[in-house]
């Protein structure tokens, strides 16, 4: 049975309208956890505001934040879904219902050309949405996820080496952390991403999917990963730095590192901050066009992190 595509923009069309109104609640959740214990006066009083913010922003039912982002797309595929009209639509629908929620919502047209600013005022454009997929086998169903991440700061990488071990990764997360909130190139508290590993493009990639697909609360399954992110995250937090920039304590919601085997001569690491306003938000659509919405994207799985060379699922799983 194929999935309608006309199901597939309207709940495209929804999402994009959780993701821009709809605090998740796990973010939700761990914000408020920060502002209990937050020392700074000026952080702790930003953080009560956005909190009052979010609460008015669900009952009006208006964007979170004025600017809201550049909207995303994660599609993970069903090894046996079947999509009318195939992935050329889905893809189409897909820009249809961003350029639509653009005007809908409304969100603010950041989508501009590199060269001429030119701005089609929807959100669309050459390469634009980005649209990235995953797989996942014996299922038949689509997830649709869309996410609204800043497109201008919060973003770094270095190459570090293997003899710089996890001093090496401390030293550059702080600097990163520091630079972020001196030079006001970041909005915290925020879910800090990590990408350890792959190559250039790949840890740029793995780190952006941590901060915006990870859910605050969740653990890597790696023991050693699990152990570095509860560690960075406390270190992100004594740096004296809370919401904002503002002297404190509350720099860091959570923090998630992902992972990929890498060049034995190096250690590629990239840093990634999502939002003080987290926005993302997921749908499954089924075979018979039933959809569920939801707040955790659940895109990284035992499947997604196999470091086997063939997927035999009861087997795999019992390995991971």
């Amino acid at each position: 049975m194929a999935i309608p595509i006309a199901t597939l923009q309207t709940t495209a069309e929804e999402l994009t309208a959780k993701a821009a109104i709809e605090i998740p609640a796990d973010y939700l959740a761990g914000l408020e956890k920060l502002a209990d214990i937050e020392s700074g006066e000026l952080s702790a009083f930003v953080i009560q505001a956005m909190l009052e913010n979010y609460k008015a922003a669900e009952e009006d039912r208006r964007a979170m934040c004025g600017d809201t982002g550049c909207p995303r797309w994660y599609v993970k595929y069903g090894n046996e879904a079947r999509i009318d009209g195939g992935p050329i639509a889905l893809e189409a629908a897909l820009r249809r219902a961003t350029a639509q929620a653009t005007h809908n919502i409304p969100l603010r047209p950041n989508r501009v050309h590199p060269l001429t600013r030119a701005d089609h005022d929807n959100n669309v454009g050459m390469n634009a949405p980005e649209i990235e997929y995953a797989f996942h086998p014996d299922a038949d169903w689509v997830d649709l996820t869309t996410v609204h991440k800043g497109g201008l700061f919060g973003t770094d990488y270095r190459m570090l080496f293997p003899g710089d071990g996890i001093e090496g990764i401390r030293r550059f997360f702080l600097d990163t952390l520091v630079a972020f909130g001196k030079r006001g190139l970041a909005c915290q508290p925020a879910i800090v991403g990590i990408g350890l590993g792959g190559n250039k493009d790949t840890c740029m990639v793995l780190g952006k999917h941590a901060a915006c697909l990870r859910t605050v609360g969740s653990v890597h399954p790696d023991p050693d990963i699990a152990q570095l992110e509860v560690e960075l995250k406390e270190l992100g937090n004594s740096i004296g730095m809370g919401a904002m920039g503002f002297m404190g304590s509350s720099m860091v919601v959570d923090c998630n590192i992902e992972a990929g085997y890498c060049h034995t001569g190096g250690m590629p690491m990239s840093v990634h901050m999502f939002c003080l306003s987290s926005r993302r938000a997921t749908a499954r659509v089924h075979a018979d066009g039933h959809v569920e919405y939801r707040t955790d994207p659940e895109w990284f799985s035992a499947y997604s992190r196999r470091t086997t060379v063939e997927w035999d699922t009861p087997m795999a799983q019992a390995a991971e």
